[in-house]
């Protein structure tokens, strides 16, 4: 029996093998296309028999493929995100705002939600106008360098914010990237105060955006929302000033319809 297998679990309805699964499922992205055993291994930090386990039943399962000494996923495991999306319904709901928006700005406007570290779009509406970065439903950006992420945890409680700041690693992605924690720290009650984040240049060059939180009943985030562009178009003032009305009006009509529907607030932000 491996050493992840001994050690029992301070709650019984806790499955382990459940937990080892997805984390190999979650191994695997950009940088990790493709994998060997043992490579899985060392990210999952799993032993190679747990790690060759979870492989070989996530490949009869047909999640996982397998080419010679490598694995990779199959597009099966989209299944994941079809069923959120499909159960849900969050597109339908948010989507139509998020077109109004992109129709009189002219900018991509995308909704996203807290994960981990990150941020994770679940709904992008985009224009023509080609970004170095993209963005779609399921990309994740670190949290601290968006707009979207810093008007999240700027609504967060503070144990919250405070758990980011100690425990997150905040590499520069631009010479304009904010990393000092102190900084970060003063910039969310910056975005608290004022009620939006804007961020230029600092998760890649040429990218500005403004973006506002989605807020529940007690004033904390759900979710935001935000304006996307490229610097040749607009700046940052004129952003601001341009874009914070129209993503005010779309951000109380979406919390409005999200209150109506309780199930999808408690999908997006559970307690």
């Amino acid at each position: 029996m491996d050493a992840e297998e001994k050690e029992p679990h301070a709650d019984s309805e806790y499955l382990s093998t459940l937990e080892r699964g997805l984390s190999v499922l979650r191994a695997f992205g950009k940088d990790n296309p493709q994998m060997t055993l043992s490579e899985v291994a060392e990210v999952t930090d799993l032993s190679p028999a747990a790690a060759r386990r979870c492989l070989n039943t996530l490949v009869k399962l047909g999640y996982v493929a397998k080419h010679h000494r490598h694995f990779l996923l199959r597009p099966e495991v989209m299944g994941f995100a079809s069923a959120y999306l499909d159960s849900m319904s969050l597109g339908e709901l948010v989507r139509p705002h998020l077109q109004a928006v992109r129709d009189e700005t002219g900018d991509s406007s995308s909704l996203a939600v807290l994960s981990g570290y990150d941020i994770l779009y679940l709904v992008h509406v985009s224009t023509n106008r080609m970004i170095r970065l993209a963005a779609g439903v399921g990309t994740r950006y670190p949290a601290f360098a968006t707009s979207l992420g810093r008007a999240m945890l700027a609504f967060e409680h503070e144990e919250v914010r405070n758990h980011y700041l100690d425990t997150s690693t905040f590499t520069a992605f631009t010479e304009n990237t904010i990393t000092s924690r102190a900084d970060l720290r003063r910039l969310f009650l910056d975005v608290r105060k004022s009620g939006y984040a804007a961020t230029q240049d600092e998760l890649d060059y040429g990218l500005i955006s403004i973006a506002i939180p989605i807020l529940d009943d007690q004033g904390r985030s759900l979710a935001a929302i935000n304006c996307s562009t490229s610097t040749s178009r607009v700046g940052k003032e004129e952003l601001i000033r341009t874009r914070l009305p129209i993503l005010q009006n779309a951000a109380r009509a979406i919390e409005l319809a999200l209150r109506r529907q309780p199930y999808l607030l408690r999908s997006v932000h559970p307690d």
